[in-house]
């Protein structure tokens, strides 16, 4: 039996809100200890920033060792000898990131601050690309304090690296869990107040 694309999407997403109503209380604690989680990770950036790279070292490791287990019963194909590289180039990158974390660490806030840059640069092109739209003067706002950003972080290296990875993870943690504690608590009490026979009058 096969669906079309609209009702597929129907049939998924009706299918997350049951899950998200029948384990609304775990997405509730999900999300407060992620707003936790990202509070310890401000307060302490750089040793969130350190086990964020020794994180990401075991984790290239284990990649790496999976994608070679892969190709090793597939020799005959074309690409073996490149997935092979791949793989033992993930392990060399990840015993990279495992020895050197500070070095590590610093390498990788320097790409975040590229990436902010580059990032700045194509929102202030694309504002002046599409003025005068409504709002356009916004976008090229967000573009210009993307590239001050990064500038200001540029100039603030190598002391930028010890802390910018934990603060950039601890916001995301906040930012991630507390839309995900507030869904999963407007859920909760939406149902409380249908469960009310006192409130089931009342509009929502």
């Amino acid at each position: 039996m096969s669906y079309s694309v609209e009702t597929a999407s129907q049939i998924l997403r009706q299918s997350m809100r049951e899950t998200i109503q029948k384990y609304s209380f775990w997405y509730l604690l999900q999300g407060c200890l992620m707003v936790v989680a990202g509070i310890f990770a401000i307060l302490f950036p750089a040793l969130s920033s350190f086990a964020m790279v020794r994180f990401l070292g075991w984790l290239l490791i284990g990649t790496g060792i999976v994608q070679a287990f892969g190709v090793i019963g597939s020799r005959s194909a074309p690409n073996f000898l490149l997935q092979l590289i791949s793989g033992a180039l993930f392990v060399m990158v990840g015993l990279m990131f495992l020895r050197s974390p500070v070095e590590s660490m610093l390498t990788l806030s320097l790409l975040l601050i590229v990436l902010f840059m580059v990032e700045g640069i194509s929102k202030i092109v694309f504002a002046l690309t599409i003025r005068p739209l409504p709002n356009w003067i916004w976008v090229l706002f967000s573009g210009i304090v993307g590239v001050m950003l990064s500038l200001y972080l540029w100039s603030r290296m190598p002391v930028t690296g010890i802390w910018l990875i934990g603060t950039l993870l601890g916001i995301s943690l906040i930012s991630e869990g507390f839309a995900i504690a507030l869904l999963a608590w407007q859920i909760r009490k939406r149902r409380s107040e249908k469960a009310d026979p006192n409130t089931a009058d009342l509009p929502v």
